[in-house]
């Protein structure tokens, strides 16, 4: 039987995923095909390198830093997320990631993109995250606060600008179906009423006006968010995949740095996952 994951994004909400990935950790839930987006993706990676509590520690620790995300380093850099600082000191150096562990696992990493020209959803096989670095943080690096990040072209990639994968495929359950997976966990960061507003934005024809593609893909991000959590709740009802979503609702912005928040956020997250260890094993063995 073969086991596939799906983590959405959504900003530093990802830290929800973190709590309950970190319980599925412990629980030594095995998983074969990841596919991840964003934030989900940054943190996701900590499953395959078998890393627990290892996201919210160094969230913990550096969120208050300035070197981490700041909007000094935006104005500097033009990246909210730091580049050197959050993709290379701190999983290099500071708090260093397994990449070894990582890129001996039998699990395999996708990580989600958007291609800017096109503004179509790309999916990369993350075989080694410190060379794939720039990969990852295509995935999350989110509109305006952002640069295009310039990645090669590959087997998997096009080549050229990419953004946030979440722009064109926000919670990537269907590319996770067809990766000849027998059962399917999807993490979700938001409560099971959550929809997202449709409304459209001026401000991405005014940024982004040379990328129609991608203007139009921003501006239908709602629509087929939505779409997508109207399909995953079908399957659920069908028993074809196990959902986890936070069990409460709680207040986070996408850059939020309330510690207070955000450690019961991660906290809600890993007691959402150690609940559904008994009814995802079932699911799992069924």
């Amino acid at each position: 039987m073969r086991i596939g994951m799906v983590f959405e994004g959504g900003g530093m909400r990802g830290l929800y995923s973190a709590g309950v990935l970190d319980s599925l950790m412990a629980a030594q839930i095995p998983v074969d095909e990841i596919v991840a987006v964003s934030a989900g993706a940054l943190f996701g990676v900590n499953y395959v390198s078998g890393q627990v509590g290892r996201a919210w520690r160094y969230n913990k620790r550096y969120l208050g830093d300035k070197r981490y995300m700041s909007l000094s380093s935006w104005l500097k850099t033009g990246n909210y997320v730091n580049k050197d600082f959050a993709y290379y000191q701190v999983p290099m150096t500071l708090d260093p990631f397994d990449n070894e562990r990582f890129k001996a696992s039998p699990t395999r990493f996708h990580a989600v993109v958007t291609h800017v020209a096109s503004g179509k959803a790309e999916y990369a096989l993350i075989e080694d995250a410190f060379d794939q670095m720039e990969v990852l943080r295509a995935s999350s690096a989110l509109p305006f606060v952002s640069k295009m990040i310039q990645l090669d072209a590959s087997p998997d990639l096009t080549g050229g600008a990419y953004l946030d994968g979440g722009i064109s495929d926000s919670i990537p359950v269907h590319y996770a179906r067809q990766l000849d997976v027998d059962k399917l966990i999807v993490v979700l960061t938001r409560p099971a009423s959550y929809r997202k507003a449709t409304r459209t934005n001026p401000l991405y024809s005014i940024v982004y006006h040379r990328f129609p593609a991608l203007v139009q893909a921003l501006n239908q991000r709602g629509y087929h968010y939505n779409q997508t959590l109207d399909q995953i709740e079908t399957l659920e009802a069908k028993g074809e995949l196990f959902v986890i979503r936070p069990s409460a609702h709680l207040e986070v912005g996408r850059f939020e740095r309330d510690i207070r928040v955000l450690d019961s956020l991660y906290n809600l997250g890993r007691q959402d996952g150690q609940n559904q260890i008994n009814p995802l094993e079932i699911y799992l063995q069924t």
